[in-house]
């Protein structure tokens, strides 16, 4: 058995991440395929635009520690998901939806922000300065991602979801 050491935690968290990441390639099509909003609709698929990057810059870390690209399920990101399915489909066509979709969107988000931080720690404390700069990097449009999120559900997704239909 391999010693449980940083080293092993971080290469574990790299595999959780890209398994995460991959799935939320899939899930952000239907998500703008599913908004209602021209604005959700446009940061879903640029989001989507922006998660193949972060599978990129992933894959170069995996590099980076000589390890192979590989993920690892995470079931914390597929209940997640499951949960924005939920939304889709209880509230398909409702004034709800979008800011349901946002709601989703974001706990995907708040995920991706704990994993990439944790991540970036550790690939400081192990010396991987090129590790950190990348997983920052992804960090950053995590961040801003989540802003522009709120953005919308303050200035129309949440204001939409309290008239009736």
């Amino acid at each position: 058995m391999p010693e449980k050491t940083l080293e092993a935690l971080f290469y574990d968290g790299l595999k959780d991440i890209y398994y995460a990441e991959k799935q939320i390639l899939k899930a952000l099509p239907k998500m703008a395929r599913a908004a209602q909003l021209p604005d959700s609709k446009a940061a879903f698929q640029k989001h989507r635009d922006e998660t193949e990057h972060h599978v990129e810059r992933l894959q170069q870390v995996f590099e980076i520690i000589d390890k192979r690209a590989q993920g690892k399920t995470c079931e914390a990101i597929q209940g997640i998901i499951a949960e924005g399915e939920e939304i889709m489909e209880e509230f398909k066509g409702s004034p709800a939806l979008d800011a349901g979709l946002i709601s989703a969107a974001q706990a995907v988000e708040h995920y991706e922000i704990a994993r990439y931080g944790t991540l970036k720690t550790w690939a400081k404390q192990l010396g991987l300065e090129k590790a950190a700069l990348l997983l920052d990097q992804t960090l950053q449009e995590e961040g801003a991602t989540d802003k522009a999120l709120t953005k919308i559900a303050l200035s129309a997704a949440n204001n939409k979801a309290k008239v009736a239909a």
